[in-house]
Order: C-alpha cells, then sequence, then structure tokens
C-alpha cells in the first residue's frame, strides 16, 4: 500500500500535530529522482494522540494542505474508518510536486463543471471561470475576490430562499391541521 504524507507550507504538520518535517524531507538529485528524508524518530502509536499520522491515496481530499509526499511507514495501524493511519516511524521518499495550488484548485473547478447544468444562478458559473483563470495566471487576486464574493452572495441568496420556502410549508401544514 502506498502511505502519503499532508504538511503546510511551513513543513509543519497541520492537522493536529505541530511536529516539523523539515529535516526529514527528502531532496530531489539532479536526474530528477529522489534520494528519501531520514526516518523519524520511533514513537508509540495511538490513534489520534500519538505517533506519526498519514493517509492513503482514497483519502487525499480530505486531509489536503500545501504539501504531499509519499512515505514509507512502520508500525502502521488505521482508525475504525479507515481514513487515516498512525504510525510508529515515517520516511519521506519523495514529494509530489503535481499537488500545488493550481491543480488543487483546476481540480475544484472540474468538480463543479460535472454538475454545471445543476448551477442556475450566473454569479455561481462566473466564480469558478475566473478561479480557472486565476489557476493559470489570468485573472487577478481581485477578481477572485470579487467573483468569490458573488458567489457568497448566491449561496446566501439561495438558502435565504430555501428557508423562506420551508417556512412558508410549515405555516401552510399548520393552517391545514386547523
Amino acid at each position: 500500500m502506498k502511505y502519503y504524507k499532508i504538511i503546510d507550507e511551513n513543513n509543519l504538520s497541520c492537522n493536529g500535530g505541530t511536529f516539523d518535517w523539515s529535516e526529514y524531507l527528502p531532496t530531489k538529485n539532479e536526474d530528477g529522482s529522489w534520494a528519501p528524508g531520514k526516518w523519524t524518530p520511533e514513537q508509540r502509536v495511538v490513534m489520534c494522540k500519538s505517533g506519526y499520522h498519514v493517509i492513503d491515496a482514497y483519502h487525499l481530499l480530505d486531509w489536503a494542505n500545501a504539501q504531499l509526499y509519499e512515505c514509507e511507514v512502520i508500525g502502521a495501524s488505521t482508525d475504525k474508518d479507515n481514513n487515516k493511519y498512525a504510525c510508529a516511524s515515517v520516511r519521506l521518499t519523495r514529494k509530489i510536486e503535481a499537488w500545488n495550488d493550481k491543480t488543487l484548485r483546476l481540480f475544484a473547478c472540474w468538480c463543479v463543471r460535472q454538475i454545471w447544468h445543476l448551477l442556475d444562478d450566473e454569479r455561481t458559473k462566473t466564480a469558478v471561470e475566473v478561479a480557472e483563470r486565476y489557476a493559470i495566471g489570468e485573472a487577478t487576486i481581485e477578481e477572485m475576490d470579487a467573483a468569490r464574493s458573488a458567489a457568497r452572495s448566491a449561496a446566501w441568496s439561495a438558502a435565504r430562499y430555501a428557508q423562506n420556502q420551508h417556512i412558508i410549508e410549515m405555516m401552510e401544514i399548520e393552517s391545514e391541521e386547523e
């Protein structure tokens, strides 16, 4: 099984821990291959309390953050949901360089495009289009902020409408019961 470790942009654990991975990072060789980092000090494994936590490929998006590394592990045990593993020691073997803001943003946009036909507010569609343009360097952060604000407004409008419809339905049910 392949395991992965996700860390933040400062090389720190990002989901419940503060371990600094800086001295354990693999290094990229001139030929493009990777030299694995060193093994972390061994720890007693207690899920969500101690040990080094890693994930499998099926749960990458559940724990997404700045950096993704493939790793080797010693003493892996899984939680009851099988969505993460705690290990006695971990060695990062290579950085997944395609895991970055651009590819994650484009993937999120691709996901929305799969249900594009269900979007009924142009502000939401515009936000996705601007996010795609931003990912490839064709939109500014100001454009992103404006599109995000408009999409948020669309979401709040839809939520208010749904809430009002629910209230109306409840009032109609009450009046029928009287």
